[in-house]
Parts: structure tokens; sequence; C-alpha cells
């Protein structure tokens, strides 16, 4: 099995996107599921190898379910296209998401429209030492793999209880905090494809790190 047969499937999956397909084909995307259960199996044993703090997370948990959220979003398909896991997670936010689908590999992390606690704990994190995280984000490797954080909702003027001229005002005025990378279906094909998602890791870890702490205090 391998990324290619994966993304295979998956290719097929959307032409057929229904359950009486999936029933027809369901041991075909087991022993798919399966092959990137195993590898998150082997990626959470690499991470935690060189992150002390790392938060054990076994494939069957890591990975999330193919099925689209219908309840919330009714004109979707079915199944998606892709097989999306969450690695290092104490809980469903502030993870390192690792996304493998018909155009290869997304990654990402941080907190995309956090709820109003977490929020509000963010920007107190930021209005305490912005500095710190205002460095992270400016790291020239960090700004040459992630780029700028992920466009979000943004206020047009400052959170309630924060002068409009703070020092970290942009940063206090949005309402995600998230970056991400992508590889091509070539690149997750490549031999060296787990050590590139370790590099990632490794260039994202301060940025999860600073946000997680913000919100467990």
């Amino acid at each position: 099995m391998s990324f290619h047969q994966l993304r295979d499937f998956l290719a097929t999956l959307q032409l057929n996107n229904n359950k009486e397909w999936m029933d027809l084909h369901r041991k075909e995307y087991y022993d798919v599921r399966d092959f990137y259960i195993e590898w998150l199996e082997a990626m959470n044993d690499k991470l935690a190898a060189i992150d002390p703090n790392y938060f054990d997370t076994p494939g069957k948990k890591a990975i999330n379910r193919i099925n689209n959220n219908l309840m919330f979003h009714p004109t979707k398909p079915i199944y998606k296209d892709h097989f999306g896991a969450g690695l290092d997670q104490q809980s469903k936010e502030g993870d390192f998401y690792i996304e493998i689908g018909l155009n290869g590999a997304y990654i990402g992390g941080g907190y995309w429209h956090p709820s109003s606690k977490k929020l509000k704990s963010i920007r107190e994190a930021i209005d305490y030492n912005g500095d710190d995280f205002f460095k992270i984000l400016n790291k020239k490797s960090f700004k040459k793999m992630f780029g700028d954080m992920i466009e979000g909702v943004v206020l047009k003027t400052a959170p309630r209880g924060y002068a409009q001229d703070h020092k970290h005002i942009e940063l206090l005025r949005r309402k995600s905090f998230a970056v991400s990378c992508s590889f091509s279906e070539k690149e997750v094909a490549n031999s060296n494809f787990d050590d590139r998602v370790i590099e990632v890791y490794k260039e994202m870890l301060p940025f999860r790190r600073y946000l997680n702490k913000a919100v467990s205090v």
C-alpha cells in the first residue's frame, strides 16, 4: 500500500460519492484507512522521540472520520476528498493536523475560530507577552515555511478592553491563529516525506506551544 493508492481510492470515491458505492468497496476503504493509520502510528513515534512534551496520539485516535458533517454542512458531499488526522493531540484544537488528499498533503496547526473563552485567553497572552509571539511569527525560517497566519475574520476595531494603539493591535484584532503549508502529490510520494513532516513539526512547535499554553492557563 502507498500514498499513491490512497490518492487513487479518494479520486474514485469522489466520482462515486454515495453510500451505496462505499458499501460495495468497504474492504478497499479499510485497507487504505489502515495504511494511513499505520503511517500515523510511525509518525507518532518519530515525533515523540524528538519532543519530550509530545502528547502520545495513537493512529486510531488521531484519524478523523471521512464522512462530512452534513448536519452543519448539508450541501457538502457525503465523503471527504482526503484523510485527516491530528497528532500531538491533547484536544481537537491546537493539535498538529495532517491531511493527505487528492492534491498532496496539507499540514496545519493553531486555533481556527476558537471559542470566546479560548480567544480571550490568547489575547491576554498577547497583551502580557506578545513580543515572544511576534518573534515566533517573524522568524526567518518560520516565514519561509508558513508565510503569514491563515487569513480569517479580523475585527475592524480593537477588542473590548484593549487600546487601539496597543503595540500588538494587529494580532489582538484577529479571531483565528493558525498556520499551514502544503506538499504536492509528488512530494508526498518522495521517500523523504516523513523527514519533511518532522521539519514542519519542529518549525511549528513554538507557535503551537505558545497558543496551547495561553489557553491552558
